[in-house]
């Protein structure tokens, strides 16, 4: 029989990739093509970073796409170079239906799909402060539009894309912006439609979810060890300024975390990060300066109870 790993002692390293929050105006850094994608990825991963959030973005525009033709030319590209586990977004973005967004992940089966816990206000418009010009003109209409934005994450929509997915063998990033989400993934937990070890993403810091304040991390923690004990695995992810702060408050606590360039476009204050892979290196400082260890892409897999990256259709 195989050893089991200590778990208390490994952090997994989510990186996420592009997202669809920063436009191109706000980073020459975001990666937006294939090429671009791939290469930051295989990068992101040589650095330490155990799974691959992926969105896809129109390689002239940057938009957000989410047709599975935006994900083809990558996906296989990045499984080629790295044995990290690949993550793709079921969230793509607000203005998308739900099903838009469950597309790529059903088509490609990857071993693990993100799924948005609840519907939100979901505000970007405060960039429209810091940036006035813009390439083009989608930016700023993207941007604009958020102050009359409802994020759609209905119980229907949700368990749409659980039902989807999980005849695939997929499993979760459970993305929780507020202590609601979790009580709505606890809905499901109850009705049987997610199985243990979960893992759920806890966001802080973006305007319509809960806040970045230490007090707020330990409450989201309190409240998931309450509702779900052993049952699952936590991770955080800081909005801008406040990636490496929340990040290292749980890591300390026994946490996972995830930086990239979805999530935050700096390296420090007033520092663009120039890869996703100096966040992941930045963090991995963080995480072993704690006396802990960055898990591998094969520990996460045994950590989370994943299927494998054989067994995904891409």
């Amino acid at each position: 029989m195989s050893k089991k790993i200590n778990h208390n002692n490994k952090v997994i390293i989510t990186c996420a990739l592009t997202g669809a929050i920063h436009t191109p105006t706000m980073s020459p850094y975001l990666p937006i093509t294939p090429d671009e994608i791939t290469t930051d990825a295989i990068a992101a991963a040589e650095a330490g970073a155990a799974i691959l959030h992926l969105h896809a973005r129109n390689p002239e525009t940057g938009q957000p796409d989410q047709s599975p033709e935006g994900f083809a030319p990558f996906l296989p590209r990045i499984k080629q170079g790295t044995n990290a586990v690949i993550n793709i977004t079921t969230g793509g973005s607000p203005y998308m239906t739900v099903e838009e967004r469950v597309e790529p992940a059903a088509k490609f089966k990857p071993e693990v799909a993100s799924l948005n816990m609840g519907s939100m206000n979901f505000g970007l418009y405060p960039m429209l402060e810091r940036f006035k010009e813009f390439k083009f003109e989608w930016e700023r209409e993207h941007l604009e539009g958020s102050r009359d934005l409802v994020f759609r994450n209905s119980f229907k929509d949700i368990e749409h894309v659980l039902k989807t997915c999980y005849g695939n063998g997929t499993r979760f990033e459970f993305e929780c912006y507020d202590i609601s989400h979790l009580y709505n993934l606890a809905h499901f937990v109850d009705r049987g439609l997610v199985k243990a070890p979960f893992f759920v993403q806890s966001v802080f810091g973006l305007l319509g979810g809960i806040g970045p304040h230490p007090e707020d991390v330990m409450h989201m923690k309190r409240t998931a060890d309450r509702l779900f004990g052993t049952d699952y695995r936590w991770s955080v992810l800081g909005a801008g300024a406040n990636q490496f702060r929340v990040a290292a408050q749980a890591a300390a606590l026994g946490g996972n975390v995830r930086v990239g360039l979805e999530d935050s476009i700096w390296a420090g204050k007033g520092e663009l990060a120039t890869s996703n892979a100096v966040q992941v290196v930045k963090v991995r400082q963080i995480i072993e300066s704690l006396g802990l260890q960055v898990a591998t892409p094969d520990e996460a897999r045994e950590i989370l109870s994943l299927k494998g990256g054989d067994q995904v259709n891409f």
